[in-house]
Order: structure tokens, then sequence, then C-alpha cells
């Protein structure tokens, strides 16, 4: 028995160091080749019945242009590929600078293109080729060296007992459906080699679906990474939206999926191209921002039917191609921006002793300001030609600053400038503490992943805090937080050294009273539709008595009585807002209560104070919340989001006892000159994308 139990926890820990070593060399990959190609719609090419179908994606034309079934599945009987050649896409790949592969195994027509014993409608069984075209890419990337990944839709058209599908496509799966999704995973999984990633899409599954796919991947191939779009937060990246840049960084790995073309990623026989030049440059300036976010780059080609891929797209790639040539150090293995702000002028990417500067325009009077930047520089250059720069200059501020030549940035061509300095990079942050008393929500930094049920519930998520702050002597830190953070556990880190804390601190009384808030009307105004995140209109000083967003008009409702649940109509991802003013006798921190069935974000006079969605379907939750409150009329407006329910539900509860608590801990904070770091996560994170939700934890310092 014994023997028994270490072979599993051999194997578990053979598991986890294969999947952190697969994450490692997934996320310095960077850049990759995604495929739409399918039997049917590549072959139709965005036409119908003589006709363009101009709505929505071509790789989706059986839905936007409402072809039976049968009538589109017997396309497939004229899909015969004289063209494809799964060595010279690889080889395409390989020369434009990826790294590797990922194709659509299915999409959500349902048509694999891959041989599946659990279906005949595959592009072995039901066309003319009758080839595994995935087997056969999978054989050219592992002969050419590169990484080779598959997509794989949630969702399925054909399969009789998926469920009805929505045009969302974010639709509940089946028991029957999601037996059948795992044994294809599991039959991807086995026969085609090692892969390096599989891309789940769409569908709105239970979170022990989702855990049930990702295990299974896992199980089989531990170095297969899993995407986020396997909903509920179980995968091991996160997935932006469809050609979507984040203008900040992400705490966990990433990735950004493009298509050279927004307006579709299935071959359109009618698409507009445009100069190859301006595409090329349009995506480059793409990878360069995704990278210097910390994320990887996913760029789609969409073959024809015939197996070819369109002149236009591998123009582009291979453009694109010449330039990693020369500037691929950059990219490849780099770490995000090291600095906290970003630059007019462009982006910037790491590595130890290298900051690559991404000139995408010329800097106001050809001069970059490096700010904060303490270490000795020993070198700048263009790296696609390694060029010596001349006038570098450390000003009195302690800023680095590059006075770079005329012409150097060009529309043909974005140029990379390094600087190269001794030891491991040291930044005096911009957004630097000194000496503070409270590190809290209101002065730190968040960490932000991305996080959601399914696709119509995704936001940017907050899982952790950080500071940078001075200590001029020896310190002691005190956890303060509330009712709501008791019982749980912090992850802390400083300098680098981590300590997982229990909170169990004692009572303190705040020194406010709820008695001294007076609590008006209450009004809401709605429904919309939307996501999660943003608000509709400005929320500043909302005035009720004129019409809002969209002409909307404030109801007010003087029956709703405070502290008591009401609800409104549910639906798919229908908003709310509901405004209350609320009077402080004094300026404070108050607590006050609220519950909701599914999405939430609270703002106090125009300003966030909380976002996060609900992971548990059809349950209400609780929370408490500090709120800054001014002196005299305050308005607290809650933005509600249902994705599910066809209720929505909710309240605001006044009557919080206004009780925090402290907790001091062992960690000495050391006075020195340094910079210090401190980081706080959740330190029982289902996964890295969920939301922390610990908004009323701060750290005090106090003298020793």
């Amino acid at each position: 028995m014994k023997k028994l139990f270490l072979a599993v926890m051999l194997l578990a820990s053979a598991g986890a160091k294969a999947q952190q070593t697969a994450l490692s060399e997934w996320k310095d990959q960077k850049y990759s080749m995604f495929i739409h190609w399918g039997a049917i719609y590549s072959t139709l090419g965005g036409v119908w019945e003589g006709k363009p179908v101009t709505k929505g994606y071509s790789e989706q034309i059986q839905s936007h242009a409402g072809i039976y079934s049968d009538v589109y599945g017997d396309v497939a009987k004229r899909f015969n590929p004289a063209c494809w050649n799964a060595d010279s896409i690889v080889l395409l790949a390989k020369a434009a600078g990826m790294k590797s592969v990922v194709m659509t195994s299915k999409h959500h027509d349902g048509f694999c293109m891959f041989h599946s014993a659990y279906t005949d409608y595959n592009v072995v069984d039901a066309t003319p080729f009758k080839r595994d075209v995935l087997k056969e890419l999978a054989d050219a990337c592992k002969r050419h060296g590169l990484k080779f990944g598959m997509y794989f839709s949630l969702i399925d058209w054909h399969y009789p007992q998926a469920y009805p599908i929505s045009s969302s496509n974010s639709d509940p799966i089946t028991p029957e459906h999601h037996q059948f999704n795992l044994h294809q995973v599991r039959e991807l999984m086995t026969n085609y080699g090692q892969v390096s990633e599989i891309w789940f899409d769409m569908g709105s599954l239970t979170a022990q679906q989702s855990k049930e796919l990702a295990d299974l991947v896992h199980a089989l191939q531990p170095g297969c990474m899993v995407s986020g779009r396997l909903g509920n937060d179980a995968g091991d990246f996160c997935v932006m939206g469809d050609n979507a840049y984040p203008d900040y960084q992400i705490a966990s790995p990433w990735q950004t999926p493009a298509s050279v073309y927004d307006e579709t990623w299935g071959y359109r026989s009618w698409q507009h191209h445009g100069e190859a030049a301006a595409k090329a440059d349009e995506k480059l300036r793409g990878l360069i921002k995704v990278v210097s976010r910390g994320g990887n780059y996913l760029l789609n080609i969409g073959p024809r039917g015939d197996g070819s891929v369109v002149d236009f797209e591998k123009d582009v790639l291979l453009r694109n191609g010449q330039w990693l040539k020369r500037n691929g150090e950059a990219i490849y293995g780099a770490s995000p921006n090291p600095f906290d702000t970003t630059f007019a002028w462009g982006e910037v990417t790491a590595k130890p002793g290298k900051l690559y500067l991404h000139l995408l325009q010329m800097p106001d009077q050809s001069t970059i300001i490096l700010p904060g930047l303490k270490n000795k520089i020993t070198g700048v250059y263009t790296l696609s030609d390694h060029k010596a720069l001349p006038d570098v200059i450390v000003n009195k501020a302690g800023n680095v600053a590059l006075t770079l030549p005329t012409g150097l940035v060009s529309s043909k061509d974005i140029p990379v400038v390094v600087v190269e300095f001794e030891g491991d990079a040291d930044i005096l942050p911009l957004h630097m503490l000194k000496q503070p008393k409270v590190l809290d929500r209101n002065n730190g930094a968040y960490l932000y992943s991305f996080s959601g049920v399914d696709y119509e519930s995704y936001y940017r998520s907050e899982v952790g805090k950080t500071w940078a702050f001075t200590s001029a002597k020896a310190q002691r830190m005190t956890l303060r937080f509330s009712a709501a953070e008791q019982g749980r556990a912090l992850a802390l880190t400083l300098n680098g050294s981590t300590t997982n804390i229990p909170l169990q601190g004692k009572e303190v009384k705040l020194p406010v009273d709820a008695a001294d808030l007076s609590w008006g009307k209450l009004y809401s105004v709605g429904p919309y539709w939307g996501g999660i995140g943003g608000s509709h209109a400005d929320l500043h000083q909302v005035d009720v008595s004129r019409h809002w967003a969209a002409d909307s008009v404030w109801i007010a409702h003087p029956d709703w009585k405070d502290d008591q649940p009401q609800s409104f109509d549910g639906g798919r991802s229908t908003v709310y807002y509901v405004l209350q003013e609320v009077t402080a006798k004094k300026a404070g921190n108050y607590l006050v209560g609220f519950n909701s069935g599914d999405g939430i974000q609270v703002f106090v006079n125009g300003e966030q104070q909380l976002i996060h969605n609900n992971p548990a379907r059809g349950t209400m939750q609780s929370e408490i919340l500090l709120l800054p409150l001014k002196q005299g009329v305050n308005q607290i407006v809650v933005r509600l989001y249902t994705r599910f329910a066809k209720q929505l539900q909710w309240s605001i509860n006044t009557q919080v006892p206004q009780v925090m608590y402290e907790q001091e801990l062992d960690i000495p904070v050391a006075g020195s000159a340094a910079v210090q770091h401190l980081t706080i996560r959740d330190a029982q994170a289902v996964s890295p994308h969920r939301n922390m939700r610990m908004p009323n934890l701060s750290v005090s310092l106090r003298a020793k």
C-alpha cells in the first residue's frame, strides 16, 4: 500500500513539474499561428447561393445564412483540397517567426477535421479527401520543430443532443453532449502526439464540466496548456476577447487571439485586403503590444477550401517574419515592460541586462526618458544592425535620457533600440509611496487577470494588490480587515519572500457610527444589455430628475425599504442600476453591505469601489464594503448584472456593525533607503484568474 501511495505521489509530482515546465515554454513562445480551416465553411468561402453572406464571421456561415443542416453537410462531398500541404503551412509559420501552430479540430458547425470514432461527420469519413489533416499537421510540426496545438469548439451545431444554440453561442452543454466532448478530447489528446495547447471555445459549462475537461487534458498530456475559454476559471491561461489588446499588464499567463482581418477568421472569398504593408504593420504593432504586457499573440489565417493560403495573408506573415529575423531577440522569451508606466512613443520589453525600446513613433524632441532607471548604462544601439547611438544622458532627476538621431523612425519599419546596463534592473517606481502609514486599495496597484463563467461573463478581475514604498525606520505590519475577510488566508510577499497568513484578527470599532448616516430614496434605471464591466453613462453627480444613458429615466421606488431584498426581471446579460443618496454627518470610512445574485459593481460619487461576478450560479453572494463617504450628500450606485438568472435579486444593507479586525504580523519591515515591494494575494485561490475579493484589507506600518 505504501509503495502504491508513493507511486501515486511521484506521478502527481512529475505531472505538476511537467505542467510548470510546459507553462514556462508556452509563455516564451510569444507568437503563434492560428488556423481556421473547415471542410465546409472554407469551401463556401463566405458565399451562399451565389451571394456574399455579410453577417458575422464566415466560419459561422451555417448559422448566419440559415442553412439547413443536411444541405450544409452535403458541401463536405465537394471537399478535396488539391493544394493542401501540411509541410508548406508549417514552413510558412516558421518563416513568419511563429513558434507553434494551433488549428481548428472542430468548429461550431461540428464538422471534425480529424478522424473521430464518435461521428462520421469528419474529414476522413464524409469527404472524398479521406485524410486526417489534423494528424498531417501535427506530424509536420514535429518534423520542423514547431509546437502543435488545436482548437476545439465546445458547442456543436450538428450533435443531436446539443443544447439549442442561441445567438451568443454561450449555451449550456447537456450531459450527453459533455460526454461526447470528453470522448473527442480524449481522442485528440491520445492520437496526435505531443500537444502544446488546446484552445476550447464558447459554450457555457458548469464548473464540474470545465474541471472534468481540464483534468482529462492534464492527465493525458501534462504539458498541454488549457485555454481560459473553457470557462469557470479552469484554464491554464486566460484569453482576451477577439482582436483585443489590453492597455494594462496581466498578472497571470494570457493570450490575445487575433485574425489578419478583424471581420472574419475563416476564408472569405470576397474579403477586401488593402495594402499588405499596412496590414503587416498593424499586426506587428499588435504583437509588440501584447508581448510588452506579458502575453502571447495568436495570429490567424483562413486557408481556402482547396487548402491554399491566401497570398495576401502569406505576404503579411512573411513581412513580419523578416522583422523578427532582425529583432526577434526583443520578442522571444522577453519579459514585459518593467516600468510602472507606459510610453506614448512605443513599448518596452526586457531581458537580464537589457531593455528593448520598440519605437512605434518618434518621441517628442527626439528624446526618450526612462524614468527612475538607476543602473549604469553600458551601451545603446539599434537591434537590427547593432549600430551604436550617441548622447546617453543621466539627468539630475535620476532619469536616463536618450537622444535619437533624426529619421530613425520611418513608416516602413519599427526600429528597436537596445539599452544595455550593469546588474539587475533597478528602477525607481514612479508610483512609489514615501514612508506611508497605510497601504490599502486606494494607494496600491491592482494585479489583473481575466475571469468568467463563460464568454458572456468575462471581465478584468482583480487577483491581488501590490505596493512600492520606502521605510526610513524599521517597522512592523498590522493587517486590518472586515468580517468579510475574517477567516480567509492571505499570501503576503515582502521583497520576494512569501508567507501564508490565516486572517484571525481582534475586533476594533471604527471611529464612525451607522447612526450618523441618513439614507435617501432608492432609484433604479434599466434594463440595459452588456457585460459586467464599465458603465452606460457618467456616474459622477447623477441628476435623477434628468434623462440618463440612452434617454432613460431614473425611477423612484418609495415602497422599497432599506435592508430588504428586491428583484428585477433578469434575462441573458441584463444590467440594472440602483442609486441611493446617503448623507454623512462627518466624513469617514463606513461599512455597508451588498447582496447580489450575479455580477456587481459599486460606485461612490462616481468612483468604482468594487467589481466581481458570481462564479457560483444560482446563489446569492454577500459582502461588506468599506466606503469612503464625504461629509454631506453622497451617491452610491450599484450596477447589477445577470448572466443566467431570470430574476435579478439584490439588496443594500445599511445596518452593518461598524467593526473591523486587526492582526499584528511577526514580519519585520527593515528600515532602509531601498525601495520595498509588498504584494498580497488570496492564499486559497481556486484559480489564478479568480477575483481575490478582499476589498477592505489594508496594511498599517508602525514603528517597532
